[in-house]
């Protein structure tokens, strides 16, 4: 164990870049929006405020949102979908929503006072070409160097893979779903 405990502080000690990470949660499993919101609880522990929008959940009222506003102006919460993509059937409206979501995250973004804004299901707004997959990139490279951002959402384009500095895949191995258990509060919401 000294071997190991010697390796690994020369390796933590050769790690000296601070910057902003652009996080990417992605996958077919489920806790893509769990996890980002366990990142915003660390921002909040360490004082940062954190930036929230929501591109496509928007009929469901989630537990996570009520737990987050106890944190008063420390948290900016933005639910700009109007729900699943299914459930809208009107390409033009779900196209204005996601524009409307984008402004919004391009505002936070901007903002100095943040230290993390997360998007969530981003990408599904962008597998359903809502947005345009190059601008985003940009301007998600051009965000201020201190800022953290996280993207949420199955099947992340390959080019905001490769323009992020963390990505986690969340595989499906088994859900309750697929056993006839319906959402349950305090789980999916």
């Amino acid at each position: 164990m000294e071997k190991r405990k010697a390796l690994q502080d020369a390796e933590v000690a050769g790690k000296t870049v601070e910057k902003g990470l652009l996080i990417v949660h992605t996958g077919s499993g489920k806790g893509k929006s769990t996890a980002a919101f366990g990142l915003a609880l660390r921002m909040l522990g360490r004082g940062h405020r954190v930036g929230v929008v929501q591109f496509i959940k928007g009929a469901w009222h989630t537990a996570e949102r009520d737990a987050l506003a106890l944190f008063g102006a420390q948290v900016s919460w933005h639910t700009m979908g109007e729900g699943f993509t299914w459930e809208t059937q009107d390409l033009a409206r779900d196209i204005a929503a996601a524009t409307r979501a984008w402004q919004k995250a391009l505002e936070l973004m901007a903002d100095p006072a943040f230290g993390l804004v997360i998007l969530d299901e981003l990408n599904i707004a962008l597998r359903y070409g809502y947005l345009d997959l190059a601008a985003v990139i940009a301007a998600l490279r051009s965000r201020r160097a201190s800022l953290h951002v996280v993207v949420t959402g199955r099947n992340a384009k390959s080019g905001l893979i490769e323009a992020a500095d963390l990505v986690t895949e969340m595989t499906l191995v088994k859900h309750h779903f697929a056993a006839g258990v319906k959402a349950q509060p305090g789980i999916e919401f």
